[in-house]
């Protein structure tokens, strides 16, 4: 593996961007990558310009370990890191990966530590003994505080100050169950970096749906360095992700983005054809409906300036450009614009007869027209019948 070294742009942030798809990802339910999926999404990961890829659970079995050991062979320009349990025979699996990283996950919450029947005495031993081990057999080793949000402020003090003094090279802040909001993130991240000048990550979940503003919010605070996935793939409501996490921080006058964002459409196609996840209409920057418009005061500015009712032009994201629907909210801008395109010009009094034509239909089928159905329309008004002899 060789990583790809980071440049920071003259007065901007350069976050650390880890993406989590092929282990967390993978663990929304109902989701299998095959080897092949995996190699090629790890691939495209790379080729974005994503820092590290979490690229799986060695501890799962012989099979998640042959696949991860492949993708370490690839030797791709990113950071690669297997994902452990607080347990010596996880970190024996992942180290023997070939990934070069390890990430080791703790209980830290009272409610998680309860379950597993510990306590914190528990979590610093483990510490001293697993975090030194790993380093033996790797060159890199973050530490991961699970349910981190929920866990007394003071114990998580404690639990940064002690993975550090043992060497862990990166503290994870796991909101493992999406409890967070923007200003709480903001409260604990400055408070945590009181405690240790550790370098912290914030791993969000999204299932109140503010992931991706918790990620830029942790990042804001000073955490440098953030998980995200793919499409927010991920369990239950899903994670950060990395789409929309890449376009605020390339739009940010604090932050620049490593992310080539013009390849994110073709990323998210890949991960979402391999998971069986449709992409839905509506999702943020790269879902169908984010660069379709039928109002017809926002396509008749549209048609003017692009930028007008759309944050960033559909090539940044390696898409064709925006699309205008005919419908009931549609105008006449919309409509000459469509009939334009075919060569024919419509007058604004033929444009308003269209448009009376479109509305009505609209209604009766609760939906846009399709190309057809405005051709139709078009021969009904326009085209002299033929005259039969």
């Amino acid at each position: 593996m060789s990583e790809r070294r980071t440049v920071q742009p003259a007065g901007k942030i350069r976050p650390w961007i880890i993406d989590t798809t092929l282990r967390d990802g993978e663990q929304a339910p109902g989701v299998v990558f095959s080897p092949s999926e995996k190699k090629r999404i790890a691939r495209l990961l790379a080729e974005a310009g994503v820092d590290e890829v979490e690229v799986g659970y060695p501890a799962m079995g012989p099979a998640e370990r042959k696949a991860i050991t492949e993708i370490a062979a690839m030797e791709l320009p990113v950071r690669l890191t297997g994902w452990a349990r607080a347990k010596r025979s996880d970190i024996d699996h992942a180290c023997f990966c070939g990934t070069g990283a390890i990430h080791i996950s703790f209980p830290v919450s009272e409610l998680y530590l309860n379950l597993m029947d510990r306590n914190y005495s528990w979590v610093r031993k483990q510490l001293e003994e697993l975090v030194p081990h790993a380093k033996k057999h790797v060159g890199f080793v973050s530490v991961g505080g699970q349910d981190a949000t929920r866990a007394a402020p003071e114990m998580l003090e404690q639990f940064i100050r002690d993975a550090a003094d043992c060497g862990a090279d990166r503290i994870r802040i796991a909101d493992t169950v999406g409890v967070a909001t923007p200003m709480s993130v903001m409260r604990l991240i400055r408070r945590l970096q009181k405690a240790s000048c550790a370098p912290l990550e914030f791993h969000a979940h999204n299932d109140l749906g503010m992931a991706t503003a918790n990620a830029f919010t942790a990042l804001e605070a000073g955490c440098k360095a953030v998980s995200v996935s793919v499409t927010g793939l991920g369990e239950r409501a899903g994670n950060a992700a990395l789409e929309e996490l890449a376009l605020a921080l390339a739009m940010s006058e604090s932050f620049a983005s490593p992310v080539e964002t013009h390849l994110l459409s073709a990323l998210c196609e890949a991960v979402s054809c391999a998971s069986g996840r449709t992409i839905q209409e509506q999702k943020p920057v790269v879902g169908r409906s984010a660069f379709q418009h039928e109002s017809g005061i926002h396509c008749a500015a549209l048609l003017k300036d692009p930028l007008s009712y759309q944050p960033f032009l559909p090539d940044r994201i390696g898409r064709k450009g925006f699309e205008l629907l005919i419908g009931k909210h549609s105008g006449t801008a919309a409509i000459r614009h469509y009939f334009r395109k075919t060569g024919r010009l419509l007058d604004r009094e033929q444009a308003e007869k269209l448009l009376e034509l479109v509305k009505h239909a609209a209604n009766r089928h609760k939906r846009a027209l399709k190309p057809e159905e405005l051709e139709a329309m078009y021969a009904q008004l326009f085209q002299t019948p033929s005259i039969i002899r």
